[in-house]
């Protein structure tokens, strides 16, 4: 961002951070269940490791949402919900 003060000009650097929760909501497709799990590694639209009643589930991206398969089950989740926090001098 840049701007002018007095005439002269000041180029402010702006940095942006991205983070997550640390848990998000998973649904059983098998019987509509929904449950709030603890996110353990989360890479956007790759991958979430969840743990969910003491399991470890893998969910992959499919393009729309994250799914996974654990005991037989089906498991789906949106994700995290993320957060962009403005960095730098005077944030």
């Amino acid at each position: 961002m840049v701007s002018l003060s007095l005439g002269k000009c000041i180029n402010r650097e702006i940095l942006m951070a991205t983070t997550h929760d640390n848990k998000c909501i998973v649904t059983c497709t098998d019987n509509d269940r929904t449950m709030e799990a603890d996110v353990d590694r989360f890479e956007k639209n790759k991958f979430v490791d969840v743990f969910m009643a003491q399991n470890n589930i893998k969910m992959m991206w499919n393009g729309k949402v994250y799914v996974g398969n654990k005991s037989g089950m089906e498991f789906t989740t949106p994700g995290p919900r993320e957060y962009t926090m403005k960095q730098g001098r005077g944030y």
